[in-house]
């Protein structure tokens, strides 16, 4: 599977980050009971957050973009878990948080970014619940962020 991911990446055109460090007291992934919780990831672009909110300096492409850079950074965080994305056998759930204006209401719209790139990487193993919710703000003014529930292969 990891060489089939690391193709469709390439085709693409995406490159996995390397996973990063928590920010603060957490770890970025709890392996328990054949789930990988990760913890929520935000999108790096040239090794800065991309920051901003939806509805106001931001257009819902602008923030499906971010959600695509989170969901990158949720693969690398399996990745470095796991040794190699082979014992995915199904992502679980998203949750994408969107960083939003009032009156904002495309949440669905952006958090698809995320979505369509599980899907693409994974096949039927990447269709996932979701919960997609406008906040007033995120850590480091970040557009997006996204945690994310993976089973686990033994």
């Amino acid at each position: 599977m990891t060489d089939r991911i690391d193709r469709k990446l390439e085709e693409l055109g995406l490159t996995l980050p390397t996973a990063a460090a928590p920010v603060a007291t957490y770890v970025p992934t709890v392996e328990a009971g054949g789930l990988l919780h990760v913890s929520g990831q935000l999108p790096f672009r040239d090794g800065k957050v991309v920051t901003g909110r939806l509805g106001d300096d931001l257009d819902v492409a602008a923030g499906s973009d971010a959600a695509v850079l989170c969901a990158l950074m949720v693969v690398a965080q399996v990745k470095a878990a796991l040794g190699d994305l082979s014992r995915v056998a199904r992502i679980v759930k998203l949750g994408v948080f969107v960083n939003s204006a009032p009156g904002f209401g495309d949440q669905p719209e952006v958090a698809n970014g995320a979505s369509d790139l599980m899907v693409a990487l994974f096949g039927d193993a990447g269709k996932h619940a979701r919960a997609a919710v406008g906040v007033a703000a995120l850590p480091r003014n970040a557009a997006v962020e996204i945690d994310a529930i993976i089973e686990v292969a033994r």
